[in-house]
């Protein structure tokens, strides 16, 4: 069940957040808002994969 909302979570995530390897963001020069959102993306991506 866990693991399905991080599945969930991560659609969600692709969706509404924006990919900043996409737009090949410097994280030297990233913000703290980037930053969490960065953070935040890798938290679910790793637990959506375990």
């Amino acid at each position: 069940m866990r693991k399905q909302l991080f599945k969930l979570l991560a659609k969600i995530n692709k969706a509404l957040l924006p990919s900043y390897s996409k737009q090949q963001l410097d994280l030297s020069k990233a913000t703290k808002l980037q930053m969490a959102i960065i953070g935040w993306r890798w938290y679910v991506t790793k637990n959506a994969l375990d």
